[in-house]
């Protein structure tokens, strides 16, 4: 069943009024700016009750407000019941649309029986309006609630979960991070700092993927390092991102250790005039990459990357899978095997290369790395819950 949040509820309201203007707000802000167009509907920030949490259904307690334009002139009994009456009539046609909207096999959203409240309002405001206020309750499936909601944290071999919404320790006023926390429990945590006031990112609380909050690096200075080395102990790992590249040539994740060759690189790259999403992984003397080509503009779209090694019996496999809004992308390749090969020998860096290049310029919101490969089902149900909270596909 699709999931139903407010903002989709409120997006079908405002379709279904073609009347004259409609707004999301509050009584007191009716007409504040005086230029509005009447017949107005006023949608009010909701209330909303989970009767029953595992089901997963919402209900919101909506209070809709209807106003038109009366004349002092015409106020006499008959007059005002006209319009109130005319009023109504397109508040009840507005209604039927929405209710018609959500009319198919798999219902989304549906109207509470017995719901309905009608209150009828004069000299409404400066303007001295006429409104029909009407309060319903509509029901839409918006989330489950735990048992059958997927965390990373569910997952074994979880060794690090760094989230731009979480553990981050920042300046207010100037909004510079100098550390990440770790949100993964492990004994070594994955946290990230930077000391260096003028190289900090910047936390910016709302207006990122899905109006979520996110880092902000500047493409020239800003940068973070681990505090404890990468734990990722054998062959296999498995790395979640979710991020937003301002120009290709950038590097969201490094890591690297000189004296085994190890190395793993996530980047967007221009290769021949084409953005070129890449998980680059070198193991010892031998090297390996895979790729996943992404059509032209693909810059300054949110996505949500992956890669997996998997350490196999004849070779090494290695897959990048990559999710934005138009594109749901993957591709493997497969190298010789690679005996012995850790990646723990060395600190990761965040928004820039292991050798203080490559800056990034665009946005961080997550990484989530597991120290073994993840069965296809288990990175469904890490892609489902990234994407669920950011809606990038």
């Amino acid at each position: 069943m699709a999931i139903t949040r407010l903002t989709d509820l409120v997006t079908v309201f405002e379709s279904k009024w073609v009347y004259g203007d409609v707004k999301f707000g509050y009584d007191g802000e009716v007409n504040q700016d005086h230029d509005t167009k009447y017949p107005l509907m006023l949608i009010q920030p909701p209330t909303s009750v989970m009767p029953v949490i595992y089901e997963g259904r919402e209900e919101y307690e909506f209070e809709m407000n209807f106003y038109n334009l009366y004349s002092q002139d015409a106020q006499s009994v008959v007059e005002l019941q006209k319009r109130w009456d005319n009023l109504q009539d397109l508040a009840n046609e507005w209604l039927d649309f929405v209710l018609k909207n959500y009319q198919d096999s798999t219902v989304e959203a549906y109207l509470s029986d017995e719901s309905i409240e009608i209150e009828r309002v004069k000299d409404v405001a400066n303007d001295k309006l006429v409104q029909i206020k009407i309060t319903f309750t509509m029901s839409g499936f918006t989330k489950c609630f735990r048992p059958t909601s997927n965390f990373p944290t569910d997952y074994s071999d979880l060794v690090g979960w760094l989230s731009a919404d979480s553990l981050a320790t920042f300046d207010i006023p100037n909004k510079r991070v100098s550390l990440l926390g770790d949100r993964s429990g492990f004994e070594t945590p994955a946290k990230v700092i930077q000391a260096v006031t003028t190289k900090q990112p910047l936390r910016i609380g709302f207006d990122g993927i899905n109006d979520k909050t996110y880092l902000s690096f500047n493409g020239t200075t800003q940068g973070l390092k681990s505090s404890n080395n990468l734990q990722i102990s054998g062959d296999d790992f498995t790395i979640f991102e979710v991020s937003k590249f301002a120009q290709t040539g950038d590097v969201l994740f490094s890591y690297e250790y000189s004296g085994s060759g190890a190395k793993i690189e996530i980047s967007l790259i221009d290769v021949a005039g084409t953005d070129v999403y890449q998980f680059n992984s070198n193991f010892e003397t031998h090297s390996s990459q895979t790729r996943v080509s992404v059509a032209s503009g693909s810059k300054n779209k949110p996505h949500i990357g992956v890669t997996r090694r998997t350490q196999g019996e004849e070779a090494t496999q290695l897959s990048t899978d990559y999710y934005d809004a138009t594109n749901t992308l993957n591709n493997k390749n497969s190298a010789t095997t690679y005996n012995g090969t850790k990646f723990n020998d060395a600190i990761f860096y965040v928004g820039h290369k292991y050798d203080d290049s490559l800056f990034l310029d665009g946005e961080f919101n997550e990484l989530i790395i597991y120290n073994r490969s993840l069965t296809d089902v288990e990175v469904n149900d890490v892609v489902g819950y990234l994407n669920y909270k950011y809606k990038i596909y």
